[in-house]
């Protein structure tokens, strides 16, 4: 199967001498579904910016659609963890359109074309009628679909998600990650995480990572996940839901 993204032995950082992530070798084919889980801190985040070409890699290379990062930036849908600031009044379909623009440079009239499909996009994602609105009235699960809305805006192949689902409730969890497998269908999706149990149901492959690699497949094992997150895992039923159970005590129903 076509690769859309491949990094060989990447170690990258901010600061010389102290790095994020090393030797990772990773292999994301076309039409892949990944998840990428790991504790806070241990460089998920870090990873995205070197395959959206945002921070160069010390040791390593990374290709991606083929060609180096930057290059094909434009085919790469970007969904933030943080929410645009509330201090700034922008409309739902304002923010939408905005993806219109990674194509075409920032100083341009948006075209007839450009609000056809940013209107597409609103329904497409079910949210059309809120495109008269402010941003800052709207719901997290409603806001995290108008970023994906301008993210796919500009017709990707590829859409990067960076904890997409840290602000938002466990039903519209579920919502959403039904939402990311239709459009999974036409794209490669790549999402960040660190909840384990709420993405393990959803996904088609699963990388575990800690400063680097530690595991990356169909399945995760307890091993894994206990040596990345530092602390015993296991996954059990309870009433007939799985829960996965970290060292703390507490538990992720999924």
């Amino acid at each position: 199967m076509k690769e859309t993204i491949r990094l060989d032995g990447v170690t990258a950082g901010y600061r010389r001498g102290n790095p994020i992530i090393y030797d990772i070798d990773l292999t994301v084919p076309k039409s892949d579904f990944l998840a990428i889980i790991g504790p806070n801190g241990g460089g998920k985040t870090t990873l995205l910016k070197v395959i959206l070409g945002l921070l160069t890699p010390w040791e390593g290379t990374v290709s991606v659609l083929g060609e180096s990062p930057a290059k094909p930036r434009p085919a790469i849908g970007y969904v933030p963890q943080l929410i645009p600031d509330e201090s700034f009044p922008i409309t739902v379909i304002d923010v939408v359109l905005m993806g219109r623009l990674r194509n075409s440079g920032l100083f341009r009239r948006f075209t007839r074309r450009d609000r056809e499909i940013a209107d597409m996009n609103l329904d497409r994602l079910d949210i059309q009628d809120l495109a008269g609105l402010d941003m800052n009235s709207l719901s997290g699960g409603q806001k995290q679909r108008v970023l994906i809305a301008r993210a796919l805006a500009g017709n990707p192949q590829i859409l990067l998600l960076d904890e997409p689902v840290a602000s938002v409730d466990h039903n519209t969890q579920e919502s959403f990650f039904n939402l990311l497998g239709e459009l999974n269908s036409t794209i490669t999706i790549v999402l960040v995480t660190h909840d384990v149990g709420a993405v393990s149901a959803h996904v088609k492959n699963i990388a575990c990572i800690n400063k680097t690699l530690i595991s990356h497949g169909e399945t995760l094992s307890s091993e894994s996940v206990a040596k990345a997150y530092g602390c015993p895992f296991e996954l059990i039923s309870h009433g007939g839901i799985p829960h996965r159970v970290l060292g703390s005590g507490k538990e992720s129903k999924r």
